[in-house]
């Protein structure tokens, strides 16, 4: 593994003289604006692309010391942080770049965790481009403070010195809550539940806690043994995980209220149904959801065959449909498998494409070949039921549609063909309805997701959801935002209604729908 610096820091030393020392010890910046507007936007270090096409190994090693605190001179101290505005769970961004000016990395982290519990994960995977870094007042003029990559400096630094201390919690409240889930939604709730003192049981199908973290984001973007910490990081709360619980089966939401005692629950089940073009040929052997190809891979370690029991075969040339962050995964997965030659069919252009930035740039850098403006007519078989080729037809944009980026339209006569093998379809997730269907009174949207309030409250008394199952398929941090709202919720309800729910049936809330991220 190659672990030198993509990008080499900047060669201007941090100034050194006493007074400045004083300052950076207290806090404070010892550089003026102007001198940090000079500064480069520092970069972390990371394995080089023809390295890592071989393993599955993360990505970013993560800044240095030395690259983190010259990135955290860059901050401009605004009087008006906007940064922490556009955070979905309004970190503190301004008071932790401080406490890392004074080298206090576990103030820092801890900093972070007041309001954001799995500081680790998001510096990884949260698309900070589009959120604090997007607003960030330094932007304006020059690259954003890279405030994700210090978030997960000072995680990491924690981490690595073995420097975590479990918060004190209050003293312990009788009523209990059943979070229903342990994907970011379910274990951000369950979290903040449990700093609020309730007993916190959370339930997941699967036998082994994490949702979407484990089963669909790679080991490359985010490390088993990360999200493996953060998870204990949530039992050290007091919260108990029970796995291989199918809710909905092993037992109905009205059975955790009336048989096992609950006062309330959250849903977080996320949306695990994958959605199909409906095209000919996805029949054939070799056609894969990005839903199962990530799942046997990540899940259930796949591209360690065959010394885990779940194999994958995936042909010379492989073509992957979508644009948006799982397709992105799928796509750099199959170059790890052995792809030679990695396809992403993508309808729109390059500036529509919704996966981050950092995403699609490591793809391009790994061989990843881009054929955009293209859309997947029917998959071709070998007349021995394998896929063989996919015909497509090129498009061009019209006018933007309702997602507000531009309609494409297909050019007549453009039809061609990809040779591959594998076609793996990434365009977007549905909700599983086992609870839906197994709950009566509960609100559901025509997309099959569970409606809520502006406060994450369903249509049933005592029951609250959020994440992809509100949602239809978002970010990690808007289901983190989702789970730290239904918590709040929660703690109000309970203290209003301490005792059982006397009317489970249909309840009153007003009900609205969530706006769905279009990822196709």
């Amino acid at each position: 593994m190659n672990e030198q610096p993509k990008h080499s820091p900047d060669s201007t030393p941090p100034n050194q003289d006493g007074a400045a020392a004083q300052r950076r010890a207290a806090g404070v910046n010892p550089l003026k604006p102007s001198e940090r507007m000079k500064i480069p936007r520092q970069h972390a270090v990371e394995q080089t692309a023809r390295d890592r096409v071989r393993n599955f190994t993360e990505v970013s090693l993560g800044m240095t010391e030395e690259l983190a605190l010259r990135e955290a001179e860059r901050c401009l101290e605004c009087r008006n942080p906007v940064c922490m505005e556009g955070c979905p769970v309004s970190v503190n961004i301004l008071d932790f770049i401080r406490l890392i000016l004074k080298k206090d990395y576990v103030g820092a982290v801890n900093k972070i965790r007041e309001t954001n519990y799995l500081p680790s994960i998001c510096g990884r995977v949260c698309p900070q481009e589009s959120q604090c870094e997007a607003v960030c007042t330094m932007g304006k003029k020059h690259q954003p403070v890279s405030i994700g990559k210090l978030e997960r400096f000072v995680a990491d630094f924690e981490r690595e010195a073995g420097l975590f201390i479990p918060p004190e919690l209050p003293e312990r409240r009788p009523e209990t809550v059943a979070v229903v889930g342990s994907g970011p939604a379910g274990l951000t709730c369950a979290a903040e539940l449990a700093r609020k003192g309730y007993g916190v049981t959370v339930f997941d199908a699967l036998h082994a806690a994490g949702g979407v973290l484990r089963y669909g984001i790679p080991e490359f973007r985010l490390p088993r043994d990360i999200l493996d910490m953060e998870t204990e990081r949530i039992r050290a709360l007091g919260v108990t995980i029970q796995t291989n619980f199918v809710v909905g089966r092993t037992a109905t939401i009205d059975e955790l209220f009336d048989e096992w005692g609950f006062r309330a629950v959250f849903l977080g089940t996320g949306a695990g149904t994958p959605n199909f073009l409906g095209i000919p040929g996805e029949s054939l052997s070799g056609v894969y959801s990005a839903n199962e190809f990530l799942t046997r891979v990540n899940l259930m370690k796949a591209y360690r065959f065959p010394a885990h029991d779940t194999p994958i075969r995936i042909g010379k040339q492989v073509a992957v449909i979508g644009g948006g962050n799982t397709a992105m995964d799928a796509v750099r997965t199959a170059r790890r498998l052995g792809a030679e030659k990695a396809y992403l069919v993508y309808r729109r252009s390059r500036t529509e494409i919704p996966a981050r930035e950092e995403e699609i740039e490591h793809a391009s850098e790994e061989g990843i070949e881009f054929v955009l403006l293209t859309n997947p007519v029917e998959i071709l078989g070998d007349g021995r039921g394998w896929v063989k080729g996919l015909k497509c037809q090129r498009m061009t944009l019209g006018a933007p549609d309702a997602s507000g980026r531009r309609r494409p339209i297909p050019v007549e006569g453009s039809d061609m063909t990809l040779e591959v093998q594998t076609v793996i379809e990434a365009i977007g997730q549905k909700p599983n309805p086992i609870i839906q269907s197994t709950t009566p009174g509960l609100s559901t949207s025509d997309r099959g997701t569970v409606v809520v309030d502006e406060f994450q409250t369903t249509s049933r008394e005592g029951v609250f959801a959020g994440g992809d199952l509100a949602r239809g398929g978002a970010t990690v941090i808007l289901a983190m935002r989702d789970g730290k709202l239904a918590a709040e919720s929660i703690h109000r309800y309970l203290n209003r209604n301490g005792a059982a729910p006397a009317d489970r049936g249909n309840g009153q809330a007003a009900m609205t729908e969530p706006e769905t991220a279009v990822n196709a």
